[in-house]
Order: C-alpha cells, then sequence, then structure tokens
C-alpha cells in the first residue's frame, strides 16, 4: 500500500496560495479571492442539495422498499440528510462574509501603519485639446 504524497495547507487551493503576503494590496486580493471562492462553494451546495433531494425522492418511486418504508419517511429522510449539505451552503456564505469582514478589520487596525498610496500625475478635468 503506498501513502499519499503530504500536502501542505497553502498548497491545496492554488487561488489563494498563489498570492504572495506582500502588502496591502495582497490582503485585498486574498479577501476577494476566498469571498469569491466561499460564493461559488455556497452555490454549488445550494443547488446540490436541490438536486439530491429530487434524486433521492425519485429513487424511491415505485420501489419496493418504498411499501415498508412510507412516502412521508422517505421524504423526510431525504429532507434530514439534505439539511447538512444545506447547512454546509449557508456556512459558505458566512465565510464570505467573514472574509469581508477580516478585510475591513485590517483596514481598520492597519491603516496607520500602511504606506500612503501615491497621487496620480493625471490631471482632474478632461481637456479636449489633448484630443
Amino acid at each position: 500500500m503506498t501513502t499519499p504524497e503530504p500536502r501542505p495547507g497553502r498548497n491545496r487551493i492554488p487561488e489563494l496560495a498563489n498570492i504572495p503576503w506582500a502588502g496591502p494590496a495582497a490582503i485585498t486580493a486574498y479577501s476577494r479571492e476566498g469571498r469569491a471562492l466561499c460564493r461559488d462553494l455556497s452555490e454549488e451546495f445550494g443547488m446540490g442539495a436541490d438536486e439530491l433531494y429530487a434524486v433521492l425522492i425519485r429513487s424511491f418511486k415505485g420501489h419496493p422498499v418504498l411499501a415498508l418504508l412510507g412516502a412521508p419517511d422517505v421524504r423526510r429522510k431525504a429532507k434530514r440528510t439534505v439539511k447538512r449539505l444545506q447547512r454546509a451552503a449557508t456556512l459558505q456564505r458566512a465565510a464570505a462574509v467573514e472574509l469581508v469582514k477580516f478585510h475591513a478589520q485590517f483596514r481598520k487596525e492597519f491603516v496607520d501603519v500602511l504606506p500612503q498610496a501615491k497621487p496620480e500625475n493625471r490631471p482632474s478635468t478632461f481637456n479636449w485639446k489633448d484630443v
């Protein structure tokens, strides 16, 4: 039996692992990317729960076990099973919210320490003569 190769935590999700901790822009990118991933997972889990419920109910239609279990029992068991996937979707939405709060907390706590943004050298009004 071969043992699987160890996988360090920072290499599992390349979208996040490839963001170096190199300053405020990296923190912003990390929180945005993490939020997007959590939102995608939330949507996937939510749709998966709906699809799974339909599959579980449909799979017992005309099944001999259905006579023993009864239709309401199958629905109740399917709802109880799918509830866990729905909860995972809810927790992923909450994780996305926490990443937004993480970014806001970072800005609040470290805004005094952050280097000031350099002003851009572009005119504040549009000049038609330059066109």
